[in-house]
């Protein structure tokens, strides 16, 4: 059976990427697949060194779990209309952790105008681990939240069909 990661790859302590994390993570859970979560925020990662950093507990942690996942979802916030600098960090702190893994995103941005902003992120996936990318991923803007709720029916439908997708794609790219 195939075994499942998210990764909430968000600094901020209300941070929307992480609830969305949250709603795919629990969504997993309830049908009932082999399903892991991580928080960076609660590893204190160094900053990639390409050096000693990948020897510390916390990077080698990290890798860990990547690498015995199967299908990975990524919840990540778009800073400046890019995917924020700690989710790319995370990925040089893995390296080839990632290679052959199937990944979906999930996205929160502060407007709609960086819609597109998870591409260079999946084509460096893509590229250089050989990850599939689900073709279909969440993107939610601030006003889809109310406080920890997700008050937009359709974000949160959205998110569990990124996780579905994942699993689908995931069980018919490993049988």
């Amino acid at each position: 059976m195939p075994k499942y990661l998210v990764i909430s790859t968000s600094g901020n302590p209300d941070s929307n990427s992480r609830r969305m994390g949250r709603v795919a993570f629990e969504h997993l859970q309830k049908r009932k697949v082999d399903c892991d979560w991580i928080d960076i925020r609660e590893l204190d990662l160094p900053l990639c060194d390409a050096g000693k950093c990948y020897g510390l507990p916390s990077s080698r942690k990290l890798s860990a779990a990547i690498e015995h996942a199967d299908g990975i979802l990524i919840a990540a916030p778009v800073y400046n209309y890019d995917v924020a600098a700690a989710a790319k960090n995370m990925i040089e702190l893995s390296g080839s952790a990632w290679e052959d893994k199937i990944v979906g995103f999930l996205c929160a941005a502060g407007g709609t105008a960086s819609y597109m902003s998870v591409m260079a992120y999946a084509n460096s996936l893509m590229l250089d681990f050989r990850c599939i990318i689900i073709p279909r991923f969440a993107f939610a803007t601030s006003d889809t939240f109310d406080g920890d709720r997700i008050t937009d029916k359709k974000i949160t439908r959205r998110i569990e069909q990124v996780a579905d997708e994942l699993v689908r794609f995931t069980k018919a790219l490993r049988s």
